[in-house]
C-alpha cells in the first residue's frame, strides 16, 4: 500500500521540478532578468564565466560627450551569441546612467534604475554586430563607460566587457 502512494507522489515531484526548470530556462531566452542589473552576471544554472574575451568589443566613435548628447554604441563579435545585457555606467561610482533611445531588432529595453537604462536581448536569435544610441542625462554625470555581458550559449558567457572611457565635456 505504501509503495502505491510513493509512485504518484514521485511523478508529481518530478513533473513540478521539470516544469520549474523549463520555465526558468525559457524566461532568459526573452532577455536578462532584473536580478542581473547590479552585477551584469547571467543567472543561468551552471553558466560558466569564460575569459579572456577575444571575441566581443563594445565601442563608440565619440571620445567625449556633452550632457543631453546622443552617443552611438556598437557591439561587434567575431562569434555568434544569443544573449546580452548592455549598460552605460559612471566611471566615478559604477552607477547605471542615461537611457537608450535606439535599439536594434532582437533586443528590448529594461528598467534597472530608470526607464530604458539597460538593453537586453528579446529572443535567442544569433547576434553578431549590434548598434544602439544612448542618451546622456541633461544634468552632468561625469565620464562614462559602456559595459556588455554576452551569453554565447546557455553555458558560456563573458561579463562586463567594457568600452573606452567617454569623457564628459561642458561641466563646471
Amino acid at each position: 500500500m505504501e509503495d502505491s502512494r510513493r509512485a504518484p507522489m514521485a511523478i508529481v515531484v518530478w513533473a513540478c521540478t521539470t516544469l520549474c526548470l523549463v520555465s526558468y530556462a525559457a524566461a532568459f531566452s526573452h532577455g536578462a532578468s532584473l536580478s542581473a542589473c547590479a552585477d551584469m552576471m547571467p543567472k543561468h544554472l551552471r553558466a560558466q564565466l569564460h575569459s579572456p574575451n577575444n571575441y566581443v568589443t563594445v565601442h563608440t566613435n565619440m571620445s567625449f560627450y556633452f550632457p543631453g548628447d546622443k552617443v552611438p554604441v556598437t557591439v561587434r563579435s567575431t562569434r555568434d551569441f544569443m544573449g546580452f545585457l548592455l549598460q552605460a555606467r559612471k566611471v566615478s561610482n559604477d552607477e547605471i546612467a542615461g537611457t537608450f533611445v535606439f535599439i536594434p531588432p532582437g533586443s528590448k529595453l529594461l528598467t534597472c534604475f530608470e526607464d530604458g537604462d539597460t538593453v537586453t536581448h528579446s529572443d535567442k536569435s544569433l547576434k553578431r554586430n549590434l548598434s544602439f544610441v544612448w542618451k546622456a542625462p541633461d544634468q552632468p554625470i561625469g565620464d562614462i563607460k559602456f559595459f556588455i555581458s554576452v551569453v554565447q550559449s546557455y553555458f558560456v558567457y563573458w561579463a562586463k566587457i567594457e568600452s573606452a572611457i567617454v569623457a564628459q565635456r561642458g561641466q563646471n
